[in-house]
C-alpha cells in the first residue's frame, strides 16, 4: 500500500509539473501575443503602453479567466465595450486569456 501511495504521489507531482510548465508556456505565448497584436497601443501595463484604454496591470485580479476569454472573443458582448473585435485565432485567445489572468 505504501508503494502504491508513493507511485501515485510521484505520478501526480509529474502531472502537476507538466501542467505548470504548459500553463507557464501559454502565459509566455500570451505575453508575446499582447506585444505582437499591438495591445499596448491602447492599453497600459503599469507604466508601459498607451493610456487610451484601461490599465491591464491587475486585470487578472478583477476578472476571471472565462470572462477574459469571452471578452477577447467578442468585446461587444461585455459591458462597457469600446474595444474593437480583434481577428484572433482560438490559440491566441487562449494564450492572451492565460496571460491576462496571470496579471494579478
Amino acid at each position: 500500500m505504501k508503494l502504491w501511495t508513493i507511485v501515485l504521489g510521484v505520478a501526480l507531482t509529474g502531472a502537476v509539473t507538466t501542467a505548470s510548465a504548459q500553463s507557464a508556456s501559454l502565459v509566455e505565448q500570451g505575453k508575446a501575443a499582447f506585444v505582437n497584436q499591438g495591445c499596448y497601443g491602447c492599453h497600459t501595463l503599469g507604466k508601459t503602453g498607451t493610456p487610451i484604454a484601461p490599465d491591464l496591470f491587475h486585470v487578472g485580479a478583477k476578472h476571471d479567466h472565462a470572462y477574459l476569454t469571452r471578452w477577447l472573443q467578442d468585446p461587444s458582448s461585455q459591458e462597457p465595450a469600446h474595444m474593437p473585435k480583434l481577428q484572433l485565432t482560438e490559440p491566441e485567445v487562449a494564450a492572451l486569456a492565460a496571460y491576462l489572468s496571470s496579471l494579478q
